[in-house]
């Protein structure tokens, strides 16, 4: 089955390939030809997916070596893959629900002129995401990490008619590079420090290196997934990514690339385990990014920019997971697992609205749509639900776990720790709710002589049904038993956390986070008139509506001293540079003038010259005899 594994990455590649080179010739049946490649490497997935299950948990890693990338001397990369435990449940999650945001991208991209590149886009992405985890070792993990970048920015600059979305496209471009040079560097580390960046030559010299160089090496990474994660501090390239097509934002940032960060971190797990501080660093800005995300997503009228505030936030419970070691990796996939789910769901239900109302975004200008979009309404509410926690559904289990596990951590920071999570759980409960009432209850807002919603075509409503699906059950089924724990452990490791209170003292007060969350929001925004136009709203609010003035500081942080920078180099160019050659090639100039006078081609000058040069000739000789 080994022999496989390359046709995952393979197959979406080939689409691409064909797609984008195939001409006009595939304008009418490329979007289908990108699904059906997208659908066939999920169901390779699955029949790897099965064969693993019918082996041993300690046995159940697969190698493939398709051949030397890079053999020179003790430089050898090879372009090789490893499908383990951890990298299967990402190429379920990535093929999975790509292919079902395919099936919905046919309909709403179905009036597009560009569809055949769009979709040619979309299996690049899913292509170089898949090489990503799929890779054996950091410089190739490193050519799908930059792959994915490429097509990001293709995908979120799709309309680049549009000044907004070329710029986005743009934005997200050099932020993902900056986190990308961190990337980099750990792996130049890497090299240098063990002499190989393949997984496992590393991890096993992690215990005989020294913590300080795994800190820096740690710190790297880390700086490597707060770009694709859209972490702070590079966390501004995210909400205007909502630029893009819709599907690209449920792809993007819902289930897969953002979720890139989250895997770096856990599949470094043994160097992050072994240094404490760079470890400490991952749980400081997940918890600070939860909170920023959330406070962000409140102050949102966008639907998407919405949502895109709740991905920071939650990737922020991920990345938190993640800081707190073998007690949260588990815990952290297994957000991001059901957190692929809904929010993809949810940017998908986003998308369906916006399609019945004319590319409207504003919820303001919403209300009362549950009426005429009925199956949205559903889907996009069991989203909404399995998002703030509701008992029983997936985002419940997860999130619960996180918190628990928060706790766990022990002594002051694991109070802070939990507390932030608890507070992030309420401040997610007000936002969401407050998009729900916004957009499905309520007076109709919209005017009925230029807006008539209707709901989707059934290529958008049955995707968003399969992800409302695992909205609900996912979250159920892999905390029965301990499924996703015990899937995970051979590859993670686990040990089991002691919070300072019981599990139900801790899932009471998520509940009760909730409802206070809930109840906010409803009285706030479901029994008041919703004005068309916002309010002009507190400091805050208005802070939180500019993303917490997180582009302002960038510009005064980073920008204008940048600005600064270039015009001092370029006035040193052009005063010191310039100012030596310049001056040098002058003062040859003016020597070579005032020598070419020499040269005139008059013989009386030359004959002046002459008698002169004897003279003096005649005077030196007379001086000496005379001396």
């Amino acid at each position: 089955m080994e022999s496989l594994i390359g046709l995952l990455v393979g197959a979406p590649l080939l689409g691409a390939a064909v797609l984008l080179c195939g001409g006009r010739r595939l304008d009418r049946t490329g979007h289908w030809l990108g699904t059906l490649l997208a659908a066939a490497s999920f169901v390779i997935g699955l029949l790897l997916f099965a064969d693993m299950l019918g082996q041993d948990a300690e046995h159940r890693s697969m190698h493939q070596h398709l051949f030397s990338w890079i053999p020179v001397a003790d430089f050898q990369a090879d372009v090789a893959f490893q499908l383990d435990q951890l990298s299967m449940t990402f190429v379920l999650l990535i093929t999975g629900v790509g292919t079902l945001i395919h099936l919905y991208s046919v309909g709403y991209m179905e009036h597009d002129e560009r569809r055949r590149r769009f979709f040619g886009y979309l299996n690049l992405f899913l292509a170089a995401m898949l090489l990503l985890v799929l890779a054996d070792n950091f410089l190739l993990l490193y050519v799908g990490w930059e792959g994915v970048g490429l097509a990001s920015y293709l995908l979120i600059g799709f309309w680049q008619h549009k000044p907004s979305a070329a710029t986005a496209a743009k934005k997200a471009f050099l932020v993902n590079r900056v986190g990308d040079v961190g990337l980099s560097i750990a792996i130049m580390l890497m090299f240098t420090t063990f002499g190989t960046f393949a997984f496992e030559g590393v991890f096993e010299a992690t215990g005989e290196t020294s913590e300080g160089k795994l800190t820096a090496i740690g710190l790297m990474l880390l700086l490597a997934a707060c770009g694709k994660s859209a972490q702070v501090p590079l966390q501004s390239w995210l909400g205007d990514a909502m630029e893009g097509p819709t599907p690209v934002s449920a792809l993007i940032h819902a289930a897969t690339m953002v979720t890139a960060g989250v895997y770096l971190i856990t599949r470094s797990g043994e160097i992050f385990n072994a240094a404490p501080d760079a470890q400490l660093a991952v749980v400081t800005v997940g918890a600070v990014t939860l909170l920023f995300g959330a406070i962000v997503g409140c102050a949102k009228d966008d639907i998407k920019k919405a949502l895109a505030g709740s991905t920071m936030s939650q990737i922020g419970y991920m990345m938190l997971a993640a800081g707190l070691g073998p007690i949260g990796y588990a815990f952290a996939i297994m957000h991001l697992v059901t957190h692929g789910f809904f929010k993809a769901g949810l940017f998908l239900g986003a998308g369906s609205v916006m399609h019945g109302m004319n590319d409207e975004v504003d919820m303001r200008k919403y209300g009362g749509l549950r009426k005429y979009m009925p199956v949205t309404f559903v889907t996009f509410g069991l989203g909404y639900l399995a998002i703030i926690g509701f008992p029983g559904l997936s985002g419940f289990f997860s999130k619960d776990q996180i918190i628990e596990a928060a706790f766990a951590k022990g002594g002051t920071q694991g109070w802070i720790l939990g507390s932030c999570a608890l507070l992030g759980a309420a401040i997610t409960a007000y936002y969401m709710t407050r998009v729900m009432a916004l957009t499905f209850f309520g007076e109709k807002r919209w005017d009925p002589e230029k807006t008539h919603p209707h709901e989707s075509p059934k290529t958008m409503t049955i995707p968003m049904i399969a992800l409302a699906f695992g909205s609900v059950f996912a979250g159920g089924y892999f905390k029965l038993n301990e499924n996703f724990v015990h899937w995970l452990e051979p590859v993670t490791e686990f040990e089991h956390g002691h919070p300072p209170m019981s599990a139900s003292t801790v899932t009471a007060a998520t509940v009760v986070a909730l409802l206070v969350g809930v109840g906010a929001a409803w009285l706030q925004y479901g029994r008041r008139p919703v004005p068309v136009v916002a309010p002009r709203g507190s400091l805050l609010t208005r802070a939180a509506r500019r993303d917490l003035l997180q582009d302002d500081l960038n510009h005064v942080a980073l920008v204008k001293p940048g600005e600064y920078l270039t015009r001092g180099l370029v006035y040193l160019d052009h005063k010191l540079v310039d100012g030596v050659v310049n001056g040098t090639a002058a003062s040859f100039g003016g020597l070579s003038g005032r020598v070419r006078r020499v040269q005139n081609g008059f013989v009386r000058s030359y004959a002046v010259s002459m008698f002169g040069g004897a003279a003096v000739l005649v005077a030196a000789t007379l001086l000496m005899r005379a001396v």
